[in-house]
């Protein structure tokens, strides 16, 4: 007795031993998944985060600091006719109506250097005028019918380590005024522009005379003599009551305010026989224009009026090669009539001074006002931006002159220009462009996501398309109808090909794959269209063979039947194809299309695509299906024929919705591969971000958008930003799908879990 009492208390013992173990290793193993769980949640959001703390940076509104004011700088007696400044915000210029140089600090006025223009006795400025701001030219008429050509530079060394700028002034034509008025008549209008291939002038003289002139310098490097060639001419049918003259800085095209309204065209390509192209009205009748100036790059004007609206011109190309200068856009009023405009120096940027005081910032492409800011109770006159865009100079009618400094990084961001259609310079209509650089300094930037977000659905829906009927009907069949033996070889196979490297199939789909779809299009299509069909046709054939040859075929097994018959087919319908494309397409399907149909094709298309990344989605959407749909309860299906059922009214009615919620999941799954795959769409498509459902052109989707051009991207530009912006974009698409799926699972977990 004693023994069987020690037996079970030993017994006893152990059971609770182990039954402690267990419930340590499940309190273990809870915690693990917990802990898991959590840090899953914890690496998710810091990624959300991360991405928006890059992000949001672009949406910030500009800050203004360091505002100062102080009184004009430089000779009292002068009236200022110009400000510019240097790259560093560090030293302004102030340009006297009387060729007074005043060099100052710009953060507090003073003085730093004073230079009087070389003009020749007897002589007085009569008129004045700025060339392009990135040029630093500035044109003095004086009242004999001469003109000097000044230029502003700045020198930095670093004298003990140390920066230090030395302000300049550079005469690109000599010292000597160059005779523009033969007559002698004072220059009352001008207008300049100065680059190394030359410089050209127009003016306006006291008796109504409009010339034009052109001046090439040549240096002799030998003696670093310079002379000066002058070609002149007289614009005949001069328009009345000249108010302003621009010339654009190609010196291309020349643009003069005649009375209030009016804008007259001309060419000046031929600078001794300028050709006058059109004439527009710039505002309605009862509103004058009262300031002009040219965007960096000198494609666009905005005109300011003296009701406060602003509005955008440039040329855009109608019929054949004519261009018609065009209202492209309206910006947000100023409160008062505007006094003066500013454009900046390399951005599409400009500052807005009005009647009461008021200083407005501008960015035109992205059609927004940055910030407005009450300067004085009277009219601001004179207006210049630093060469980076980061501050201000504005005087007003009382001789005060404010500055600021101005944080505006991205002004080119807004909601307009990332999702919807811009007009951008050069271009016939709006549209959706990416294109984050170019080979000039005249580049407008163009930052649409619109292109890109629409190539990246492009490219999933084509690829859902190949690779969801394939998946799912082969996952139904692996796991409902075939044999077991033969599904061990088929899953595990599948299975592998997940594991492909894309790299791989993005290779050979763009230098295989993709000439030979092009030399084989027509029978590509064919078999497209005509495959299933075939299908169908061979198992009916089948059904119909007699009973003693189908029984041959073990149950489970016909799918290995199907094989030499897709060969067949594929074999059968490529032999037709070259024949059919030379009957019907002149032997050039792809031409054809171009040519015919205006069907652009292209060679890395969203065809190749669609196939490549079929195939690359379709064992991730397979793998996950056919487990679904195998870990349908047998004694389900079991049930459903014993109660009479066929084999496919149990698959429809019982299977295939109890294993709905894994198939949904597959389906969803392969969705957020396709969205987010990179090096095949990067690697067969032709990157093209163009907003186009054709089958047979490229695209440009966002992951390979910020595959290519991440490594290119400058570290907090706007362009780096914007490539964040498209992760972003990606990682709220992803989390916006995985969450309706898992919300369409669990619903469909409990719809169903109760067969």
């Amino acid at each position: 007795m004693t023994t069987v009492a020690n037996t079970k208390s030993s017994t006893a013992k152990s059971v609770d031993l182990a039954m402690g173990r267990r419930l340590f290793s499940d309190k273990v193993f809870k915690q693990v998944m917990t802990a898991g769980g959590i840090g899953v949640i914890v690496a998710v959001s810091a990624i959300f985060f991360y991405l928006a703390s890059v992000v949001v940076p672009l949406f910030l509104p500009p800050s203004i600091e360091h505002q100062a004011k102080f009184a004009s700088p430089g000779l009292a007696s002068q009236t200022t006719a110009a400000f510019t400044a240097e790259e560093q915000r560090e030293i302004g210029v102030r340009i006297g109506d009387q060729g007074a140089i005043s060099f100052f600090a710009f953060d507090t006025g003073t003085v730093l250097s004073e230079t009087p223009l070389a003009l020749p006795e007897g002589v007085t400025v009569t008129s004045f005028s700025k060339g392009d701001e990135s040029t630093y030219a500035a044109a003095f008429g004086l009242s004999d019918g001469r003109a000097m050509l000044a230029k502003f530079g700045f020198e930095v060394t670093f004298p003990d380590g140390k920066r230090s700028i030395r302000p300049l002034i550079e005469y690109p034509l000599g010292e000597e005024p160059v005779q523009i008025d033969t007559q002698g008549k004072a220059l009352v209008r001008l207008a300049v522009q100065q680059s190394d291939a030359g410089s050209t002038l127009a003016a306006v003289t006291e008796d109504g005379r409009l010339l034009l002139s052109a001046v090439v310098t040549t240096t002799n490097r030998m003696t670093g003599e310079t002379k000066s060639e002058i070609q002149q001419s007289e614009i005949a049918s001069v328009p009345p009551q000249i108010g302003q003259i621009l010339i654009e800085s190609k010196q291309r095209e020349m643009y003069v305010l005649s009375g209030e309204r009016e804008l007259v065209r001309y060419g000046i390509t031929d600078k001794s026989a300028p050709v006058r192209i059109e004439s527009v009205l710039l505002v309605p009748p009862g509103e004058k224009v009262t300031q002009m100036t040219m965007l960096s790059g000198g494609h666009s004007i905005v005109v300011g009026t003296d009701k406060g609206n602003l509005s955008q011109w440039f040329l855009v190309r109608k019929e054949g090669i004519d261009f018609v200068l065009t209202r492209i856009r309206e910006f947000p009023a100023m409160r008062g009539s505007v006094t003066a405009l500013a454009p900046e120096f390399f951005r599409k940027g400009f500052i807005v001074g009005d009647s009461t005081g008021t200083l407005g910032s501008y960015f035109a492409t992205s059609n927004r006002l940055l910030f407005t800011e009450k300067l004085s109770d009277k009219p601001l006159t004179v207006l210049a931006v630093p060469p980076r865009g980061n501050g201000y100079l504005a005087k007003d009618a009382d001789g005060s002159v404010y500055s600021a400094k101005v944080v505006n990084h991205y002004p080119e961001v807004s909601f307009s220009s990332i999702w919807q259609k811009v007009w951008y310079e050069n271009y016939e209509d709006p549209d959706y462009v990416w294109q984050s650089s170019a080979a000039n300094a005249d580049f407008e930037p163009k930052f649409s996501l619109a292109p890109l977000t629409y190539g990246t659905l492009k490219a999933a829906t084509y690829a859902m398309l190949v690779a969801v009927p394939l998946a799912l009907l082969g996952a139904i069949f692996t796991a409902y109808f075939m044999s077991p033996r033969m599904r061990t070889v088929v899953k595990p196979t599948i299975e592998v090909m997940e594991a492909l490297p894309t790299v791989i199939l993005g290779f050979l789909a763009g230098l295989w794959l993709a000439p030979f779809v092009e030399n084989n299009l027509a029978g590509v299509l064919i078999s497209i269209v005509f495959l299933p069909a075939g299908f169908v046709l061979a198992a009916y054939l089948f059904h119909l063979l007699p009973v003693a040859l189908r029984s041959r075929v073990p149950p489970g097994w016909e799918a290995a039947m199907l094989l030499p018959v897709l060969i067949l087919m594929f074999w059968f319908f490529f032999q037709i194809g070259h024949p059919i494309e030379a009957v019907f397409f002149g032997g050039d399907m792809p031409n054809w299309l171009s040519n015919e149909m205006g069907i652009g094709y292209e060679q890395r298309n969203s065809l190749v695509v669609g196939i490549a990344m079929g195939f690359a989605v379709t064992p991730t959407i397979f793998s996950i299906a056919e487990d679904a749909v195998f870990s349908v309860p047998k004694h389900l299906t079991s049930g459903s024929l014993a109660l009479g059922a066929t084999p496919w009214q149990t698959l429809l009615g019982v299977v295939l919705l109890t294993a709905s919620p894994g198939i949904f999941s597959a389906v969803m799954i392969g969705l957020g591969r396709a969205v987010g795959e990179t090096m095949i769409v990067l690697m067969a498509t032709g990157n093209t971000a163009v907003m186009d459902f054709s089958l047979f052109s490229g695209f440009r989707t966002l992951s390979a958008n910020i595959g290519v051009e991440m490594p290119e991207a400058g570290v907090g530009e706007t362009h780096y930003r914007l490539l964040f912006l498209s992760a972003l974009v990606l990682f709220g698409f992803t989390f916006v799908v995985n969450t309706a799926a898992e919300i369409v699972r669990q619903r469909l977990r409990e719809k169903y879990s109760s067969i």
